[in-house]
């Protein structure tokens, strides 16, 4: 994977502001520490960081190429997994490579098709392309919104990059914060919603879309979405279509120059990722790398509960003996995650999921120093219906985001006068009613299919990004580059088609993923009750967190206090709250932890706020 970052102006010469975008280029250096790119005229510049995965001498960018007597240049970051297919496609139209990588067919796919080559791709890319002629940038994001892309208009200047620091790097805008943005973080927070940066004038380029800049100004179009349509499949066919689907995207992925390794829980997903990059690194005469991560004394400390019955040392430990892989324990203790929630900060430009992310980036820099690329189990649940709100009929038929029914609590630590309770959950809601609004339903569905169809819209658009936005920036803060088979767009197209009773069969969350699977793993993998990434179970950590809390209590001038209670950060410390954050993922430590985030990010960015 890469870094891109660029800049576009009609009215102000860009070349001779190197120096300003140069420095874009440099806060990105960690996604791409291998090669780095460089491309500048008068109007347009288009910077690039590169993490070598295929052909390191014929992938360099800015990458160019003329045609029809106009010049054309990219800048990529991404991995199509349909290069083969394309590639073939474009050399009977007559193109011409000199490369084995992907990063030249997404450049000739363009000039070949334009802006609608995006419809042809099966990948996670967010790519620039600037038509020397016509004076216009062309911007994409994958249809999943695995890869990044951020923008906005500063001043004379069209801005965009991989990560919001590097917008701001330039120094031709400066970060303010405004009521909706402090909404976005508090009432929200760790998720947001689709398209907006948290920041005034800062925007994500959403999932599936692509952008068109010129002297007209931006014009945005969504070139794929989830649509309903007649589902005549019977069960054994959807088994056989499911794992058709599954493989040919885990092997698709595999795909590489460099060393491959695999996220191993023990839990069903990585375990089916692990059991076919086994199968197939075998047959190349390689040996399969497993890592999995823990914590120090969580054995000791670990509880079951509703949402996490059992720990993952005893499945991770079978799952190695039957895939005979090497496998890499990584143990993380209570003063590494506690320092890397601020590291989380500095990879993820926002507060975050506290140690969720905290450790998943300390694992992830453990994994670097093995390999280059990782393939994760994320995003399954989402699509294959794994969560407890997809199963428990209370949950799912409660109106609100499912896995964030705390706005009253979010909203108590609110500065007075800022947002009313009612004005709290108007904001919430709203984004909630458009997102189901928005899911494709065939007329005539049952109750229960049409609410199915709204789940999956609302766990794509929002749960899952939270969770991608994580994965992204918390390994290619070490330069590691994870790839999501489940997140295939082809899965998530045919899932939403198919019936819940399919999707739930033997009443097991993930029964049809399972049935599909079944001769791929041992029994008690594959029929493994669900649980959640590992979080630690040990005291240490809440006292941890606590005492960074404390910190901020006893500075009078922490910025944090512009727009939250001191006093209810001090009862969050003194009392025993129950209240999930944000799901089972983020209870009271995460929550403590989340405030000392913020706190850190206000610090860094130093935004202005405007309430």
């Amino acid at each position: 994977m890469c870094g891109i970052a660029g800049a576009v102006s009609y009215m102000c010469n860009v070349e001779k502001e190197q120096d300003s975008f140069l420095k874009m280029q440099k806060v990105l250096t960690p996604r791409g520490p291998d090669q780095n790119g460089v491309y500048f005229t008068e109007n347009c510049a288009l910077l690039h960081t590169r993490l070598v995965v295929l052909d390191r001498e014929n992938g360099r960018q800015p990458m160019t190429a003329v045609y029809a007597d106009n010049a054309y240049t990219l800048i990529y970051n991404g991995e199509l997994y349909n290069t083969p297919e394309l590639r073939r496609e474009l050399q009977s139209a007559g193109h011409r490579f000199s490369s084995h990588g992907d990063t030249e067919v997404v450049l000739h796919a363009y000039l070949e098709w334009g802006e609608q080559c995006v419809e042809r791709f099966n990948g996670i890319f967010a790519f620039a392309v600037w038509d020397e002629n016509q004076k216009r940038l062309f911007l994409a994001r994958d249809r999943m919104g695995v890869k990044p892309l951020y923008y906005m208009q500063a001043g004379a200047y069209f801005l965009f990059a991989s990560e919001i620091k590097a917008l701001f790097a330039s120094k031709k805008a400066e970060p303010v914060l405004h009521r909706n943005g402090i909404a976005e973080i508090m009432l929200l927070g760790p998720g947001h919603t689709p398209g907006c940066g948290v920041f005034q004038d800062v925007f994500e380029l959403p999932p599936a879309h692509c952008a068109c800049f010129d002297r007209d100004g931006l014009r945005l179009r969504r070139y794929w979405s989830l649509r309903d349509r007649p589902f005549t499949d019977s069960f054994a066919q959807t088994v056989e279509r499911v794992r058709f689907l599954v493989l040919d995207a885990i092997e698709r992925q595999l795909v590489s120059d460099v060393p491959v390794c695999t996220f191993l829980s023990g839990g069903l997903d990585s375990s089916i990722i692990s059991a076919v990059a086994d199968r197939v690194l075998r047959a190349r005469g390689e040996r399969l790398h497993t890592f999995t991560v823990t914590y120090k004394d969580n054995d000791l400390y670990f509880q079951k509960s509703k949402f996490q019955p059992n720990s993952d040392s005893q499945f991770v430990g079978q799952m190695n003996a039957f895939l005979q892989a090497e496998n890499h324990l990584v143990t993380l203790d209570t003063p590494a995650l506690t320092k890397a929630l601020y590291w989380a900060v500095d990879a993820r430009d926002l507060p975050g999921m506290a140690d969720v992310d905290s450790s998943l980036l300390l694992f992830c820099k453990e994994i670097k120093k093995y390999g280059t690329v990782a393939l994760s189990g994320e995003c399954a649940d989402e699509i294959f219906g794994g969560y407890p709100w997809y199963r428990d009929k209370t949950i799912r038929l409660r109106e609100g985001f499912p896995w964030a029914q705390s706005t009253a609590y979010r909203q108590s630590f609110l500065q007075e006068g800022l947002f009313s309770a009612l004005q709290a959950e108007e904001f919430v809601y709203e984004r909630y009613a458009q997102t189901v609004a928005a899911a494709d339903k065939l007329p005539g569905l049952s109750a229960t299919e049409a609410r199915m169809k709204e789940m999956m819209k609302l766990n794509l658009d929002w749960f899952m990004q939270t969770l991608l936005t994580r994965k992204d920036r918390m390994s290619m803060y070490s330069a590691l580059e994870v790839r999501v088979p489940f997140c295939d767009y082809r899965i998530a197209e045919y899932l939403y088609t198919v019936p819940w009773a399919y999707k739930d069969y033997r009443n097991y969350e993930k029964g049809l993923l399972r049935e599909a699977v079944k001769d791929l793993l041992p029994e008690d993998i594959l029929w493994r009750k669900k649980s959640p990434y590992p979080k630690t179970h040990n005291p240490a950590y809440l006292i941890a967190v606590q005492t960074e809390l404390q910190k901020v209590l006893d500075d009078s001038r922490a910025p944090i206090y512009r727009f939250v209670k001191r006093d209810a950060l001090r009862r969050l410390l003194d009392a025993d709250v129950q209240q999930p954050w944000y799901g089972q993922l983020m209870t009271t430590p995460q929550t403590i932890a989340y405030f000392v985030q913020l706190n850190y990010w206000l610090e860094k960015f130093r935004p202005e706020i405007r309430i």
